[in-house]
């Protein structure tokens, strides 16, 4: 296959040498040979390992340990986590357990970052007990059709990474390394994905096996080779969708080695972001509080969530909100907003029903008599009040009964509960969300980043 000079030059960079696949693989065998000498759990790497797709100096290590169907899912489990946890300290490493749709055991070995995941040996997808369950098949579904399209499926992955949109995490919502091998595979070759991408749409559906099971909802729908009713890009927004997009048109116009760089995290200082509050003139609020004790997956949705209703809360009061977002830490989140408004007068203007809808018309105007700065009146068939304003700032708002009651996500609501921190302006500025507030202020796609970098 004819590839231009950039493209050698990439896969140069990020194709495993022999020395680099001799370690991971010595590593991969022993670690499923522990494994297989338990007597009760077969070993399986799985991932872009197994399938031979990673990228050069990815240390990361996904071993399955497989349990017959017949064991009960407690015990699964319960002997899944024992092994990992024997395994993991046989080889020197550090114990850490954790949890996706049930518990499994991540270790760092020799530079490795391993996982050590329980699952069933089941005979086919279609009788998965458990979402990991169906891993096992993805990886011999790829490795048995990607042979020859390896190098193809490295250069979109490293693509993908410098768009920024590479990770199918929450925070993320990104493609997967799954997606990316799909994508490479329905395709035929990185040149054809990244022609096709530039062209996609909302709406676009691939299915390679041509045995969709249902509809889906996501601007994107890939169909999972093993399991009909799964859309493999079930993660992807619309906007990393739109920026990946983007990003092909003009890697098409314009094929630069720049489109292949993963940007280092930049990161604001102090100073600079206080310039950016003057210059911006507008009034930023960070809420601090702790995680709560659950996993990011849960997590991530539950900080959007709490975003959606705090902007309702804002609005509801008057309060304009330019933009929001949120960040999760190792220890702490933020939900941070930028508002157009800190202050607002005393009154404030309040619409009843329509004078037509007699009973509840009459019930406002009751209501409001003797009570209001002006009005009732009448204007546009309605009755209006102007009354006065329970926060007359946003600090009372963020403070007050209202805040709490707002409609967080459950976990979020408790550890806010607890306690929270409200911030304002210059104190929002911390060094460990640096790199968050340096994205936040230079909110811009990879495909614009480039093109700024070449003025």
């Amino acid at each position: 296959m004819n590839r231009s000079p950039v493209e050698e030059g990439c896969l140069e960079r990020i194709r495993p040498g022999e020395e680099e696949r001799g370690l991971i693989c010595d590593m991969a065998s022993a670690l499923v040979r522990e494994v297989d000498d338990s007597g009760f759990a077969k070993g399986m790497i799985v991932g872009s390992v197994a399938r031979n797709t990673w990228i050069s100096g990815d240390r990361d290590l996904d071993v399955f340990m497989l349990f017959d169907p017949s064991v009960a899912r407690g015990e699964l489990e319960k002997k899944g986590l024992a092994l990992g946890r024997d395994i993991a300290t046989r080889f020197g490493g550090e114990v850490v357990e954790k949890y996706a749709e049930h518990p499994y055991v991540n270790t760092q070995i020799n530079g490795f970052d391993v996982d050590l995941v329980p699952c069933y040996n089941v005979d086919s997808a279609s009788h998965i007990q458990s979402a990991v369950d169906r891993t096992p098949f993805h990886t011999r579904y790829i490795r048995d059709r990607v042979r020859d399209l390896t190098d193809d499926i490295l250069l979109l992955k490293q693509f993908a990474k410098s768009c920024g949109v590479y990770g199918s995490d929450h925070m993320t919502e990104g493609f997967a390394g799954y997606l990316c091998e799909l994508l490479v595979l329905h395709y035929g070759s990185f040149d054809d994905v990244i022609r096709n991408a530039a062209l996609w749409t909302p709406g676009t559906i691939i299915d390679i096996e041509n045995h969709r099971a249902k509809d889906f909802d996501e601007p994107l729908v890939v169909i999972d080779p093993v399991d009909p009713e799964r859309n493999v890009a079930s993660s992807l927004s619309l906007r990393k969708m739109s920026e990946f997009s983007v990003f092909c048109r003009d890697y098409i116009s314009n094929p630069a080695k720049e489109f292949f760089i993963i940007p280092e995290q930049k990161k604001i200082s102090r100073q600079e972001f206080n310039d950016e509050i003057r210059r911006r003139g507008t009034y930023f609020f960070a809420i601090v509080f702790e995680n709560p004790d659950s996993i990011p997956d849960i997590l991530v949705p539950q900080l959007r969530k709490s975003l959606r209703s705090l902007e309702s809360l804002f609005g509801r009061n008057d309060f304009r909100v330019l933009r929001s977002d949120c960040h999760m830490g190792d220890e702490r989140s933020v939900l941070l907003f930028e508002l157009i408004d800190e202050e607002l007068p005393p009154v404030m203007k309040r619409a009843g029903p329509p004078v037509w809808n007699r009973i509840n018309a009459e019930k406002f105007l009751r209501k409001h008599l003797g009570h209001t700065f002006s009005g009732p009146y009448i204007e546009g068939g309605k009755y209006i009040v102007e009354v006065e304003r329970r926060h007359l700032n946003v600090l009372s708002l963020l403070k007050s009964p209202e805040f709490i009651e707002s409609g967080f996500g459950k976990n979020v609501k408790e550890s806010i509960e607890s306690e929270y921190s409200v911030l304002r302006n210059e104190e929002v500025w911390n060094g460990d969300i640096s790199g968050f507030l340096y994205d936040y202020i230079h909110k811009e796609p990879a495909n614009v980043r480039i093109l700024q970098n070449r003025i």
